[in-house]
């Protein structure tokens, strides 16, 4: 070895040696800042969008707001299956044909409902 390789290699062990000493030193100061100011540092993972929990709601609200959410489905879903389609050309379209019998039979039984 020549003394070109070998000064490399001094630097880069006291260099590496520096470093973990400023992070240590960094740690320690760290530590104390937090005991001494009762500082909680959050992790990073806490500080990451929840899927579930997108908007940071608290347990109570969360429940409340997955409770509207399911029974607004369920609604969409009762009043989607009322609505009568068929297939044509491979594509769900509106029966437009039913909607009208549907309204001709509303229409029948409230006047029959007026009449009476």
């Amino acid at each position: 070895m020549n003394f070109d390789s070998m000064s490399w290699v001094l630097v880069m062990a006291l260099s590496l040696s520096v470093f973990s000493l400023f992070i240590f030193l960094f740690s320690r100061f760290v530590g104390y800042m937090k005991r001494e100011q009762n500082l909680e540092i959050e992790s990073f993972k806490d500080s990451l969008i929840d899927k579930d929990n997108p908007v940071g709601l608290h347990g109570d609200e969360l429940e409340k707001l997955k409770q509207q959410q399911a029974e607004a489905q369920r609604h969409l879903k009762e009043v989607i299956s009322k609505i009568p389609v068929i297939q044509k050309d491979g594509r769900f379209q509106i029966d437009e044909e039913a909607i009208r019998k549907q309204r001709a039979a509303a229409n029948g039984s409230e006047a029959a409902k007026g009449t009476v």
